[in-house]
């Protein structure tokens, strides 16, 4: 009993000076949410609410950085600490330092994967900006171009016995005119603001099955009252099987085994093969009434089950509609429905890029729609996957404009500095388009610079039909890669 009394004293000691090493940095404007921040509670939920797996480790915390040339090897860590997930410019990261194009930020921690989880470890970043290269245990894991992206890695081969230690070298020239940068200028004026560069979305491990659910794609169809899911695998399974669960208006998947509704009719198939889910008279989302159905995806190989993940959908349906007086509308469910509300660029003052607490994220869309709005024009930004799910679950829908604007001539032959060559800054653009792609709240988006009336409409999605505006090679690319995406 005295030894296990002075574990938890140990722990606690640790805990109290982790506290008293981390303090805002500067003296700019902070929030009222900026208080509750700490290294022990720097966003502690499920980052990912879309497709939820029960076990799981935040890795999110103080971290050690350093700064160093872009030309030198790794540095030594002198024991400076950065809070994750806020980015290193910002008063909520405990640092206020920029980057810029001729140096590069290291990041360091360790952890402990839980002798409870069996099968594989899957290590998963929600964003990083801008250039990131992976290494655990000393071993290169691989590298990630893109600050609005999330990625991940199965890190199981690279485990030892004990602790790990993971590192992230970051590189992020923010406008050196060869990536994606939305606002970020190096000298913030007028409309234009502070950069962001390295980890501002949470980081997390979590156990998978030897073969595993590594995203999904659910497409409504109202008319027809159907579900259309495909499931991307990764490793050999048997079968694969989609379950619609009851819903409710602002259905949560995390923390819940949902029950199976029975009057959907559906069957089993292969990995890679559509499933089809059937459901008579769906109810439909809307602003008004944001009603989600849960969705339950499933792995088997030999009768047994070896993943499963939990997430949510809709039936809804974003259109072209003809008012009674022979107009185009846009429509929502096959009626006009009259869009208005803010530009939203999604800054804030203590974290920048980052929400001071998921708290905050939900209280700017709540009082987007106490005041009347029923959308949110999302400006050259790609949210984490929890601000869109507070989207779906208190009904508002979302515009996205611009996601690849403020960014290099994609169509340029020549190779930039970076190395991407046009080949690699149309993957770019890609991933921009399929970045945010889970709400059911999204329907509009410019792949461009000039917004359009589609919606993105690929992976762990409840999308209906979908166009994009995209011009030239992009728009070749983006039909040859996105193909349940109309492109015009």
């Amino acid at each position: 009993m005295r030894k296990f009394v002075l574990v938890l004293a140990a722990i606690a000691a640790v805990s109290c000076a982790q506290q008293a090493s981390w303090a805002p940095a500067g003296d700019h404007i902070r929030t009222e949410w900026a208080e509750q921040v700490s290294p022990s509670n720097a966003h502690p939920e499920y980052p990912r609410p879309q497709m939820v797996r029960p076990d799981w480790k935040s890795l999110n915390g103080l971290w050690d950085y350093a700064l160093a040339p872009k030309d030198e090897p790794q540095p030594a860590f002198g024991g400076d600490k950065i809070l994750v997930p806020f980015c290193i410019e910002s008063s909520l990261s405990g640092v206020g330092k920029r980057v810029g194009a001729d140096s590069v930020l290291w990041y360091r921690t360790s952890f402990k994967v839980p002798s409870s989880w069996k099968g594989r470890v899957l290590l998963h970043f929600g964003a990083v900006d801008w250039k990131s290269e992976v290494l655990l245990n000393g071993k290169a894991l691989g590298v990630h171009t893109g600050g609005y992206t999330a990625f991940s890695y199965d890190i199981t081969d690279c485990l030892v016995k004990g602790r790990q230690e993971l590192v992230v070298k970051v590189t992020d020239g923010t406008d050196n005119g060869e990536q994606p940068r939305g606002k970020q200028v190096s000298d913030p004026h007028g409309i234009w603001y502070t950069p962001v560069s390295g980890i501002w979305q949470s980081v997390w491990i979590e156990p998978a099955g030897e073969a595993f659910v590594a995203d999904y794609c659910a497409v409504s169809d109202i008319d027809a009252g159907s579900l259309l899911v495909e499931v991307d695998v990764d490793g050999q399974a048997d079968e694969v099987e989609a379950v619609l669960l009851e819903g409710s208006v602002g259905y949560s998947a995390e923390g819940k085994q949902g029950v199976a509704l029975t009057s959907a009719a559906g069957a089993p198939g292969a990995p890679g093969e559509t499933l089809k889910l059937l459901l008579d008279e769906p109810e439909l989302w809307s602003p008004e009434s944001p009603y989600l159905y849960g969705l339950e995806i499933v792995l088997r190989k030999g009768g047994k089950v070896i993943d499963k993940v939990e997430g949510y959908t809709a039936f809804r349906k974003s259109s072209e509609v003809v008012d009674s007086k022979g107009y185009k509308r846009l429509g929502l469910n096959g009626k006009p429905y009259f869009q208005f509300g803010p530009l939203d660029q999604g800054w804030w003052p203590d974290g920048l890029y980052t929400a001071p607490t998921d708290d905050a994220l939900r209280f700017d869309i709540e009082k987007t729609k106490d005041f009347g709005f029923n959308m949110i024009r999302k400006h050259i930004k790609v949210e984490p996957a929890r601000w869109y799910t507070w989207c779906d679950r208190l009904g508002i829908v979302v515009e996205r404009q611009d996601i690849v604007a403020e960014c290099p001539d994609i169509e340029a032959e020549q190779q930039d500095t970076l190395g991407l060559g046009k080949a690699g800054r149309l993957v770019q653009a890609e991933r921009l388009v399929q970045a945010g792609r889970a709400a059911v709240s999204v329907e509009q988006f410019g792949a461009a610079a000039t917004p359009s009336t589609g919606l993105p409409c690929r992976r762990h999605s409840a999308y209906g039909s979908c166009s994009i505006r995209a011009f030239g090679d992009l728009g070749d690319h983006l039909q040859a890669h996105l193909g349940n995406v109309g492109i015009s």
